[in-house]
């Protein structure tokens, strides 16, 4: 090739190396499910992570920092502990310990199941300002929130799609950090709405072993189904089923207008769990 032609090559290609790439989702094939059921109050008032365990199921209040352990049926509260998280968002079990996102001094705690105290911080890979980008969905609030009496304050957080400090330079905190958190295998898993990522974490070396991109700009609570991985996003007012192997998303469960907005996710025995925010824990039949 002549040197004119080549450079003109490298030309044409600069765009698309620089073009930002846009999961479409609108061919994903969509799974049929039961309909949603709202199953109780959540304990606290905030409830934005879930983690289902063979004990019951971890609740994670964005509102007060305690994590609950309730009861499927009936979500009578079996243990109630004070955490050191600030509006923490995701929640998972390692089989020995509790992790935490910890959303908003952007750190990933691990604590004592029994008495909510931390053995360890770590940073949240990705932490930061929640970008914007063409196409983005807009910002969305529960259905379930006109009925409350903050829906004022609380619409208006959500107008860039979930409260976000630190938009401005020299506000009160700098981004937001992990949202939803899995543990498989002796590795964590966790998806980080300001780098539209979902991370794998080796704990003991705190280095990350493979990343993929999330389906949009609010990736929330993070599930298993046997070997793929469910992430929910709460502006996309969905849920995404990913191959963790190579990240492509193969399914994905579209809620109706109405549905409580989703936030903390967990699957256990054929359900999919997940919290919205204004207080309520929900499941669906997968």
């Amino acid at each position: 090739m002549h040197r004119r032609g080549f450079l003109a090559a490298v030309a044409a290609a600069v765009p698309a190396a620089n073009a930002v790439a846009v999961i479409d989702t609108q061919r994903t094939p969509l799974r049929k499910t039961g309909k949603v059921e709202t199953v109780y109050k959540s304990p606290g008032p905030k409830p934005n992570g879930l983690q289902a365990t063979a004990d019951g199921l971890w609740i994670m209040d964005q509102g007060d920092n305690k994590i609950y352990l309730v009861r499927y049926e009936d979500g009578k509260v079996l243990r109630a502990l004070d955490t050191e998280a600030d509006k923490a968002s995701g929640i998972t079990f390692d089989g020995e310990a509790i992790w935490m996102a910890s959303t908003y001094s952007r750190e990933t705690i691990r604590a004592d199941a029994k008495t909510g105290k931390t053995i360890a911080k770590y940073f949240t890979p990705g932490a930061g300002i929640i970008y914007n980008m063409s196409g983005d969905p807009a910002g969305r609030s529960s259905p379930l929130l006109a009925k409350s009496a903050e829906a004022p304050a609380r619409t208006a957080a959500k107008k860039g799609g979930g409260f976000q400090q630190g938009r401005l330079m020299g506000a009160a905190a700098p981004g937001t950090g992990a949202h939803g958190l899995e543990w498989r295998d002796g590795k964590l898993w966790m998806a980080v709405p300001p780098s539209r990522m979902i991370y794998r974490v080796n704990p003991k070396e705190w280095v990350i072993e493979k990343r993929f991109s999330t389906a949009g700009n609010r990736p929330h609570g993070i599930g298993w189904e046997g070997k793929y991985l469910w992430c929910a996003d709460s502006n996309l007012n969905a849920f995404f089923k990913h191959d963790p192997e190579s990240g492509d998303i193969v399914e994905k469960i579209q809620l109706a207008e109405s549905d409580p907005l989703p936030h903390g996710m967990t699957i256990w025995q054929g359900w999919m769990w997940y919290c919205d925010d204004v207080g309520v824990v929900c499941k669906l039949k997968l």
